[in-house]
């Protein structure tokens, strides 16, 4: 059971940190994914539940040396036989015996070798999906943390959370449009997961013979067919029972071939985890591509970004938002934004109101005034 062991683990790594600084969406690829692939590939060398990841029917005594020869060379199905009856034709889909072993009968053959890196393949792509959030997480420093520490009422004695509303007020106003970076590395980061998820689309299409793309189509058209009339795209892209050829010298010294029999019981999951990675990508793709779509949004309809604060908190009135986005840049905007996700919306209101105040304030007495250094701008 250490294998159930070690997935209960990542459970822990689900759990959302004390500070939260990026979308749900975003903490869905570096969170969720990580742990739908890493718990996958743990699963897969769980031989308590799978037994060997091969097991071959052969005429020969020394069957641990034909699995191994199997298994580290490759198995192969023949195209021809995946629509042939089985129990009559054809032992199982796409297993036969071959009719003779020339040039263009072995053409026909589909080697399968992919299944001893499925395990390594699976976690290099969970370090992919991870690569956005460490990017992020060195490029964002803590700040985040550092703004919203102190501000909860149930935490720390009223004077002190008085205090560090001060700070966090006098902090936004001497820094005032000085926030563009923060917002744009961590948006930079939004895109690099999109990037990544399609580009694995590709990548696992790569890895399974040009077969993933259109993996999932294949199996929900497959469940919608009549019995008689459908071939499982499972069992051609992953099947459970393959051939697989070995020689070897007679007592003679001729040279002798032998057909093995090739199980593949590991297959049995890895049909199943190919598909959930197929749906969860296409699921997450989608997700991304319009979370990237808002922010493209954000920044060029500068009007959306009053509605968007006043919406993900409506403790504070909707004049106040305005007020003081229309006097601030996009970065010190998303700083504001993100951080009513992190304190106590009554603590977070009155910043926002004495913030609209000193804003108003400077605004007033700066002589740059006429320059509009806190006028509305697009960005």
């Amino acid at each position: 059971m250490s294998a159930i062991k070690y997935i209960g683990g990542l459970k822990a790594y689900l759990a959302a940190g004390e500070c939260v600084n990026e979308s749900s969406i975003f903490r869905l690829h570096y969170q969720f994914t990580v742990v739908l692939l890493i718990g996958a590939s743990i699963l897969l060398t769980a031989a308590e539940f799978f037994g060997l990841p091969i097991n071959c029917i052969t005429n020969l005594d020394q069957k641990n040396v034909i699995n191994t020869y199997c298994w580290i060379h490759s198995t192969f199905t023949i195209q021809d036989y995946y629509l042939r009856e089985r129990g009559s034709q054809v032992a199982e889909p796409g297993v036969g015996s071959p009719q003779g072993y020339d040039e263009e009968i072995e053409a026909k053959w589909r080697f399968h070798n992919y299944y001893q890196w499925v395990v390594f393949f699976l976690f290099f792509q969970a370090f992919l999906c991870y690569i956005p959030k460490f990017i992020w997480n060195t490029c964002e420093g803590g700040l985040m943390a550092t703004i919203a520490k102190g501000l909860n009422p149930g935490l720390h004695r009223e004077e002190e959370v008085t205090s560090r509303k001060k700070v966090i007020i006098d902090y936004i106003v001497k820094h005032i449009r000085m926030h563009n970076g923060y917002v744009f590395k961590y948006w930079f980061c939004e895109l690099l997961s999109f990037v990544n998820i399609i580009g694995q689309l590709f990548l696992v299409d790569k890895f399974l013979g040009g077969e993933f793309l259109t993996y999932g189509p294949r199996v929900v058209e497959y469940s919608e067919m009549d019995q008689e009339e459908r071939v499982d795209p499972m069992i051609y892209v992953f099947p459970r029972m393959t051939k697989c050829t070995f020689h070897k010298f007679g007592p003679s010294g001729t040279l002798e071939r032998h057909d093995a029999f090739c199980l593949l019981p590991l297959n049995i999951l890895n049909e199943k985890v190919f598909i959930t990675v197929w749906f969860w990508y296409v699921i997450l793709g989608t997700l991304l591509g319009a979370l990237i779509l808002y922010r493209i949004a954000l920044f060029t309809l500068p009007g959306l970004r009053p509605r968007a604060m006043h919406k993900h908190n409506k403790a504070v009135p909707i004049e106040t938002v305005e007020a003081i986005t229309n006097k601030t840049s996009i970065g010190d905007w998303w700083i504001l934004y993100v951080l009513s996700t992190n304190i106590d919306p009554l603590v977070y209101r009155d910043i926002m109101t004495r913030l609209s105040k000193e804003i108003e304030t400077a605004n007033s007495n700066s002589p740059y005034n006429s320059a509009g250094l806190y006028s509305s701008s697009s960005v």
